[in-house]
């Protein structure tokens, strides 16, 4: 359908669209797309849980979900790779994904997210807690969020969990630890903190824990009140059902069959294969890294020698990515699943002296699967060469709201640093064309 500037305007000023600082694209006035939303009031999300896949180091969005004019990785700008199509009409993803690219009626690209920060660090917080870096507030995760706002679904298990290397910028900030999130790197051990020395009986663990709340108890007692140290002492407590046989069994992957297991592939599918244990047993929010320790020289950060073999991250990720959909599927958990592909930022379409790529924040693509979500679409266009926005930006506040609308969490709620209020999402507004 070819849509004139002038319907392309009350398009965007309907749907809700996001600020988009440095687009070209006019948008419509705070009032304006406030009264649309009165009027068009989304249905409630759907979603009871959340798996967030993290690529990072910054994906190539125009070598995988953006697939433009082929380029040489020397002189002309492009792709790396051919098209394939997918299961939604006339779009097409990366040759490496086609065993995704048939499940994309079950998935929404979003073509158009956009920030300004070229460093990496910077760059991840914006898209784990959706705002700048400040030096006078320390604003939580999007995970820690997420837990704060519907905590676990098993009281037994922890509502967040990331798989991956321990980063600041998946805190809880000034929630608090109670919504910090259970970390591990071994899928099969589980995590270390949790594993109780083999020298220490069931019997003699019994003994420390009656003694320990004893101690605990009166401590409490004579700091009540103090927010730091009850939920110092409710993350203690915590730790030692986790510690339990529910929790740690989970990660028992030798339970699932052997052929689902290959089907997941390798150390990031088997992250995949666990996501979907913690989710069916009560997990509420999921993150897996997919960092591999740079198996193809520099992961998803493809500069120089990077680029030559990004191909096996890709097809790494096309296997983890589409068996987990159909596992949820074969679960009858995939509607009421979030699964988000996301990344710091994306690459320009050049190629540098090396035959790498630079870093390009202001546009890129992000992966929404399941979830509830109105799926078979994709959300915003870039330029011939994924270089700009051409239609429907959509701001990393954008993104998380919705993402927590999915999820059932108002993203213009306001929670509180002490007596400051501070909104859920820096003015995100929900994709409106995936909820209606």
């Amino acid at each position: 359908m070819s849509f004139s500037k002038q319907n392309r305007r009350r398009f965007l000023a309907s749907s809700g669209a996001g600020l988009a600082a440095g687009s070209l694209i006019p948008l419509a006035s705070a009032d304006e797309t406030a009264t649309a939303a009165e009027k068009n009031p989304l249905p409630p999300g759907k979603a009871e849980a959340c798996i967030f896949l993290w690529l990072g180091g910054g994906a190539c969005h125009v070598d995988t979900w953006d697939q433009k004019q082929k380029g040489d990785g020397k002189k002309i700008a492009g792709s790396y790779y051919d098209p394939i199509p997918t299961a939604i009409p006339g779009e097409f993803v990366c040759e490496h994904l086609k065993r995704t690219a048939p499940l994309l009626d079950r998935a929404a690209l979003v073509r158009t997210v956009h920030h300004e920060l070229q460093d990496h660090q910077a760059a991840t917080n914006r898209m784990h807690t959706g705002r700048p870096t400040s030096g006078t507030i320390q604003y939580p995760s999007i995970g820690s969020v997420v837990s704060h706002e519907r905590g676990s679904r098993n009281p037994d298990l922890p509502a967040y969990m990331v798989m991956g290397y321990p980063n600041a910028t998946r805190n809880p900030g000034f929630l608090g630890s109670k919504y910090g999130y259970v970390y591990l790197t071994d899928t099969e051990a589980g995590p270390h903190g949790l594993q109780r020395p083999p020298e220490v009986s069931t019997s003699r663990q019994s003994r420390r824990e009656s003694l320990l709340a004893t101690v605990r108890s009166q401590y409490l007692e004579r700091h009540r009140g103090d927010q730091v140290v009850e939920d110092y002492g409710a993350v203690s407590e915590q730790g030692f059902r986790l510690a339990g046989p529910e929790f740690m069994n989970l990660f028992r992957l030798q339970d699932e069959s052997a052929d689902l297991r290959e089907a997941y592939g390798g150390e990031f599918g088997q992250r995949c294969l666990l996501s979907r244990r913690l989710v069916q047993s009560g997990v509420r929010f999921i993150e897996a890294s997919f960092n591999l320790n740079f198996i193809n020289g520099t992961g998803w950060d493809t500069h120089k020698e990077g680029q030559l073999r990004q191909h096996e991250l890709i097809q790494g990720l096309d296997q983890a990515l589409s068996t987990l959909l159909l596992d949820l599927e074969r679960h009858k958990l995939l509607d009421t699943t979030l699964v988000v592909v996301a990344t710091e930022f994306g690459r320009p379409p050049e190629f540098d002296n090396a035959g790498g790529r630079g870093h390009q924040p202001e546009a890129f693509s992000v992966f929404l699967g399941g979830g509830g979500l109105t799926t078979g679409q994709v959300i915003g266009v870039t330029d011939e060469l994924g270089k700009t926005i051409v239609e429907r930006p959509v701001s990393v506040p954008d993104l998380h709201a919705t993402i927590y609308w999915a999820l059932g969490i108002d993203p213009a709620k306001e929670l509180h640093d002490g007596d400051r209020p501070v909104p859920i999402t820096d003015l995100g507004q929900p994709i409106r064309e995936l909820f209606v």
